[in-house]
């Protein structure tokens, strides 16, 4: 299935009263899992260790 069918039928499954923002939405959160399964699958990922560490330098 091409991007623009994946696309149609998800906004087809969505309300008839959905909003164009809220479609964007939609869009934007699967091409962000998209790419993160796509780094994890390219080994481009941290240890939940490293990221922990990372998240604790931030408070």
């Amino acid at each position: 299935m091409s991007e623009k069918e994946q696309v149609i039928e998800m906004i087809s499954a969505m309300s008839d009263k959905v909003s164009i923002d809220d479609i964007l939405e939609e869009i934007l959160f699967r091409l962000d899992v998209e790419k993160g399964l796509q780094d994890l699958d390219s080994g481009h990922s941290v240890s939940h260790e490293v990221a922990r560490k990372r998240f604790e330098k931030c408070l």
